[in-house]
């Protein structure tokens, strides 16, 4: 598991974990947001017989003597964000997007694993004429972000086509529950309304996300393992896209409090909508998104009032 501890992977860990996998964990703390945030991620895992942690680069880790014996690889690990991709910090995003991930499957193609399973993103798309998003359209990123989890999915079917290396990708839109990273926007919605700061939105609000509950993601990469699909692109979400604006009504209504808004500017590489078109996903692995905004929101709530 690259990236365990991070928002996905950590959860994924855990769930590999309950159904009786031994997990080897890798993860580099990067920089872009508090370490302490990760480590409280891994708390439970290090606690667990069955999980090894490795604090190592994928770009220098000995990964040959990680994957020896072992079934199933889950890369979950990279440079998120989409703001942050501008300018001096691209080459950030090409090393842990790009050059990690073309290191870990050339040194993959040699073991005879199981399933590679890569997690891509809906920013691939970018702003498209047509919603929902389908897998069979052309994807055109909209962020140099979108571009290096373009790139990484290209090699993963690079590898697969040539070395066969048994990969899929899953691309996963907005998740968002307990764990979620710092800047994200139901992270900083819920802080503001619990502490009764002004809360910035970028654009008018209106702008919809097809917002998908971490247990949904956990979901998705389990099926994708047990199944025998090999070399193909799914789009993970809800199928349910929503507008910023009544996502903060939810919350102000679990939460019990209104809150103030101030709107911004929006920001460069912000698409204006996502909507994930789920029938290939749910054709080959039976995948259907289970956890509702109303309550995935009351979850994360929770979470973030137990923790500040």
């Amino acid at each position: 598991m690259t990236g365990c501890a991070g928002f996905i992977g950590s959860h994924l860990s855990e769930a590999l974990i309950d159904k009786g996998f031994r997990v080897i964990g890798i993860d580099c703390f990067t920089e872009y947001y508090d370490r302490k945030l990760k480590e409280r991620n891994l708390s439970s895992l290090l606690s667990c017989k069955d999980f090894t942690f490795m604090e190592e680069d994928l770009m220098e880790a000995p990964l040959e003597l990680y994957l020896k014996d072992i079934d199933y690889v889950f890369h979950q690990a990279g440079q998120p964000g989409v703001r942050g991709s501008w300018g001096a910090q691209f080459d950030i995003y090409v090393k842990n997007n790009v050059l990690a991930t073309q290191r870990l499957l050339e040194i993959v193609k040699d073991f005879n694993i199981k399933k590679f399973i890569y997690a891509s993103s809906s920013s691939i798309y970018g702003n498209v004429d047509t919603l929902p998003m389908k897998e069979s359209q052309l994807p055109r990123p909209f962020s140099p972000y979108g571009m290096t989890k373009l790139a990484a999915e290209q090699l993963c079917n690079l590898y697969f086509e040539n070395y066969g290396v048994p990969t899929v990708a899953l691309r996963y839109f907005t998740v968002y529950g307990p764990r979620q990273r710092p800047e994200m926007a139901m992270n900083t919605f819920i802080k503001a309304i619990l502490n009764d700061t002004c809360l910035s939105i970028y654009g008018d609000g209106n702008q919809r996300r097809d917002f998908t509950y971490i247990d949904d993601i956990v979901k998705a990469n389990l099926l994708a393992m047990e199944s025998s699909v090999e070399g193909e692109v799914f789009n993970v979400g809800s199928n349910r896209p929503i507008k910023l604006i009544e996502v903060i009504r939810i919350l102000e209504k679990i939460v019990g409090k209104k809150t103030k808004m101030k709107f911004m500017p929006k920001q460069e590489g912000d698409v204006r909508d996502t909507y994930a078109h789920i029938k290939k996903i749910k054709e080959s692995f039976g995948y259907e998104a289970s956890v509702d905004i109303e309550k995935g929101l009351a979850n994360q709530v929770d979470y973030i009032k137990s923790i500040l």
